[in-house]
């Protein structure tokens, strides 16, 4: 089937552009701070994050069929993403910026609040579109199991009982 594999490809390529616009803007702030690496922990480690799910984005944007088998490292960089978006969030409570689901004033130009919101609200895109292709690859596998069973002709047996007849 032609559709999911163009699914696949654009949620592909949404998150090589979300971590892309994270990882440039997050990139950009840690150029310009002069703090130690200590105090910048949370921000290198969204920038790691971001580097990470550009390479897997790139390497799997090529639309396969066994892109769909890596659902459980898609699951893993989600959850990457998800700590990243909570770092985040846990340090615009301690700015003056607002809350966090105030993305009113997201630009990317010269407002520091704005940037640090738009790389929050990305972290979060990011993060539910990670977790979406993971779903998708997860259905896909499953239902290629079952059909595979179906033609093959056995039953898979769930929780490992045994027949007995």
């Amino acid at each position: 089937m032609a559709l999911d594999r163009i699914v696949s490809l654009v949620l592909r390529a949404a998150e090589l552009a979300f971590a892309a616009i994270v990882a440039g803007i997050n990139g950009h702030f840690l150029h310009q701070s002069s703090g130690s690496s200590w105090a910048l922990g949370r921000y290198i480690y969204t920038e790691v994050v971001a580097a990470l799910s550009i390479f897997l984005a790139l390497i799997w944007l090529v639309p396969f069929s066994y892109t769909f088998t890596n659902w459980p490292i898609d699951i893993i960089i989600s959850l990457c993403w998800w700590a990243a978006f909570g770092l985040l969030v846990d340090e615009l409570n301690s700015t003056v910026c607002g809350g966090v689901f105030n993305w009113g004033n997201i630009t990317f130009r010269d407002d520091p609040c704005g940037r640090f919101k738009a790389v929050i609200a990305f972290t979060f895109l990011s993060a539910l579109l990670w977790l979406v292709s993971a779903l998708i690859g997860l259905f896909w596998v499953r239902g290629r199991e079952s059909r595979a069973a179906r033609v093959d002709g056995t039953r898979r047996r769930r929780w490992g009982r045994r027949s007995h007849v």
